[in-house]
């Protein structure tokens, strides 16, 4: 019989409890892998609204709980504008509404229809909204298909009912599924007059974009610059939280793991002390306790990532994620469950596996 037989059969023979840690590292699997898809996608959801302009990058505020909480006036504008190296910056308000269940968050923007160009905005039928016309909005084409509304047509929102004077598209799927209104109604109907959320900043040609940032970041500490997902954490401590509890609940999963495991596969070494001494002494390796650790571990993992798939998918209902959940499983989500369940393992049976190599034959044939 092969050494990988006799651990499937010792397994087999004890299957409650290799049931049940396989289950534990599962359960721990599916945790890390929900917790890194669920960070990742709101970074990407979050991300798109910072592309929605035509800018080489997006100016907010420092350090807030959220990007849509930013809070930056004209006169911030009007300081970016006059950076050395800046040839345009497009100052916008964005809000969230919560229309109904099949939008929870809805995305309005406000911006001056002499800025809709240069933002990246074409219209594809009707027309612009005038500068401070009220209860005049522009759709989507993606929101205009989603509530069946057409040029003319009523658009409650902000509770207010608006006219749809022109469908419009940017080239960005978020963009294109939310609303755009005068500048100073959106303001107005949010009770933030001169209120801005974000800046999107075009550099003069031949400049360097870091160097804009830079100049940006260190003349006026209040803002930051974002121009990669990597930079979004320094406008959304939210989203910082997130990364930082995907990586410790990695490590506690590993830890509580290794625990669960190294005990069992210790309980398994007392148990058959003969039988160890006795493939000991016919020269069998000494690694089977960390093989029964390993298979135990693909075999959760396994279950783990089958889990998380179906979590995720569940979480996608939940009111407060609708709408601006949409998961990716990629290769770095499936390897980093992996890893968690293999470090499980490996840690976890280290020692038992130390214990196992230090027995020595004739003395374990002796033990009752």
């Amino acid at each position: 019989m092969s050494m990988f037989s006799l651990v499937l059969q010792n397994l087999w023979a004890k299957k409650g409890r290799s049931i049940g840690i396989a289950a534990a590292i599962g359960v721990a699997v599916m945790t890390v892998v929900a917790l890194m898809v669920v960070s990742s996608s709101l970074e990407a959801s979050a991300a798109q609204i910072l592309t929605i302009g035509r800018a080489d990058f997006s100016v907010a505020q420092k350090g807030v709980a959220e990007v849509l909480s930013s809070n930056l006036t004209n006169r911030d504008l009007d300081n970016v504008r006059s950076t050395p190296g800046v040839a345009s910056a497009i100052g916008v308000y964005v809000a969230t509404e919560n229309l109904n269940a099949d939008n929870p968050v809805f995305i309005e923007i406000g911006i001056d229809p002499s800025d809709l160009q240069a933002f990246g905005v074409r219209v594809l039928s009707g027309r612009p909204y005038g500068p401070t016309s009220p209860h005049e909005v522009m759709l989507g084409w993606r929101a205009a298909q989603n509530f069946g509304l057409h040029v003319g047509d009523q658009f409650k929102a902000l509770g207010t009912s608006n006219t749809v004077v022109g469908i419009f598209t940017t080239g960005n799927s978020f963009g294109d599924s939310g609303a755009m209104f005068p500048l100073p109604v959106i303001q107005g109907y949010n009770r933030v007059p001169g209120q801005l959320t974000l800046f999107f900043v075009k550099v003069e040609p031949g400049q360097p974009v870091v160097k804009v940032q830079n100049a940006i970041d260190q003349t006026y500490p209040g803002m930051t610059t974002i121009r990669t997902a990597e930079q979004f954490g320094r406008a959304d401590t939210n989203l910082v939280f997130l990364r930082a509890a995907v990586t410790s609940s990695t490590v506690l999963a590993i830890i509580i793991g290794a625990v669960i495991i190294g005990n069992t596969m210790l309980l398994s070494l007392f148990e058959r002390t003969r039988e160890f001494g006795l493939l000991r002494a016919i020269g069998w390796a000494r690694t089977r306790v960390v093989g029964e650790g390993i298979i135990l571990a693909l075999i959760g993992s396994c279950l783990g990532l089958a889990l998380a798939v179906v979590a995720v998918a569940l979480l996608k209902y939940v009111p407060a994620l609708r709408g601006i959940l949409h998961p990716t499983f990629d290769q770095s989500a499936f390897a980093r469950g992996l890893a968690t369940g293999l470090g499980m393992a490996v840690i976890g049976a280290l020692y038992p596996a130390l214990r196992a190599s230090s027995l020595k034959p004739l003395e374990a044939l002796s033990r009752e």
